[in-house]
């Protein structure tokens, strides 16, 4: 499953998720400078920008093209893991604890799915820090034991049939096997073509009439 738009409503990723991690990222970037992981991040950025043409070593210039990505809703897998960290300290410090919306229907069917013997894991541009916090901190309680594995951009994009075929194969399971559910059609579309079982889940939303992939508006409506 995808988590924005799907599991969770795109209001509380953007209106609580993506500030909180804005307004906390100077800071955390300054306390953290010469931490080997967030060094980690900033390398990867600084070569996702040195592949746009620049590029630079000050803290500054990342730090300016951090917003810059966070603007223009940036999947950057260096942005990506930049939040998750920000975010697991909000978690931590009770800041974001059990504050995780998820729509009604999901937890029912993620007790449903894994009680009929079914795996559930999710592909999200999050990183899996970002997702596994998410889930442990919902408003329905922990849901992180119901999930069996995580995949975010380190497993490659969301619109490349390649990803689908990587995850199909760390889950064990041949692609026919699997079915993916997202609100996003071009994700099905590369699901679809690695040979996955493909639902688009449209909550409240318009959707393109040309859409091929079967349809739900709710996890009650999914065997």
């Amino acid at each position: 499953m995808d988590i924005e738009g799907t599991t969770t409503p795109i209001e509380f990723v953007h209106q609580v998720l993506f500030p909180y991690a804005r307004t906390r990222m100077h800071d955390f970037l300054t306390r953290h400078a010469d931490d080997p992981d967030i060094r980690s991040d900033i390398a990867l950025l600084r070569a996702e920008h040195a592949a746009e043409g620049t590029s630079s070593d000050d803290l500054a210039s990342a730090e300016s093209y951090i917003y810059w990505l966070m603007d223009h809703d940036s999947k950057s897998t260096g942005l990506k893991s930049l939040q998750g960290r920000i975010w697991a300290e909000g978690y931590r410090n009770g800041d974001l604890k059990g504050k995780t919306v998820v729509y009604a229907d999901v937890p029912a069917a993620l007790r449903r799915w894994r009680a009929a013997g079914k795996d559930i894991a999710i592909f999200s541009s999050g990183s899996v820090q970002a997702q596994r916090n998410l889930f442990a901190n919902t408003t329905a309680g922990d849901l992180s034991g119901f999930v069996s594995d995580y995949f975010d951009t380190t497993t490659g994009p969301k619109r490349l049939a390649s990803s689908y075929h990587r995850i199909a194969e760390r889950l064990g399971h041949p692609p026919g096997q699997i079915q993916f559910v997202s609100d996003v059609t071009a994700e099905l579309d590369a699901a679809r073509e690695a040979g996955m079982r493909t639902v688009l889940c449209v909550r409240g939303s318009t959707l393109e009439s040309s859409s091929s992939h079967a349809r739900v508006s709710s996890f009650d409506e999914l065997a």
